[in-house]
């Protein structure tokens, strides 16, 4: 797989998935408003923005599922990365935050690990929505154009582990 490709990915998941975090920090219903945007269409828009910006080429929809899958991930734990400490210190300093439930997780060594497994199980969860989200949006790219990726060994995206 292309490393730097999985750099822009990364990256761009990351920023995206804080950005929403720092948005959903502020009321109740935002919160569940960009909880569904992170866990259902992220990987779409980020897919979206790098082919209208020409920053990936042709991709089928083997790889929009694995992108979709990546981003989906990432852009979750950049979410909990920020919306989590946010939360928690906002719920510490007005006991009345409806989101501060956070603040119960800092209660000791145990509650804080059940919430990075929390974290990792719902990142999970965001990765195989998003992964779906990739290939619907590959697919559509594929239609709309007509073009599909040839099948060859040069242009896979197998993950090779060393």
């Amino acid at each position: 797989m292309n490393l730097l490709l999985l750099k822009q990915l990364s990256i761009l998941s990351a920023i995206a998935g804080a950005l929403i975090g720092l948005v959903a920090s502020f009321s109740y219903f935002t919160f569940v408003t960009c909880l569904l945007i992170l866990m259902l269409c992220v990987s779409a828009v980020i897919i979206v923005y790098l082919k209208q910006n020409e920053l990936i080429g042709i991709i089928n929809i083997r790889e929009g599922c694995i992108f979709g899958a990546i981003i989906g991930f990432i852009a979750f734990i950049g979410f909990s990365a920020v919306f989590a400490p946010i939360s928690m210190i906002v719920g510490w300093l007005i006991p009345s935050y409806t989101l501060g439930f956070l603040r119960f997780f800092m209660g000791g060594v145990g509650t804080f690990i059940v919430m990075l497994f929390l974290i990792i199980f719902m990142a999970g969860i965001s990765a195989l929505f998003n992964g779906f989200g990739g290939l619907v949006t590959a697919y559509v790219y594929e239609l709309i154009t007509g073009i599909k990726k040839e099948n060859n060994q040069n242009s896979s995206v197998d993950f090779e582990i060393k």
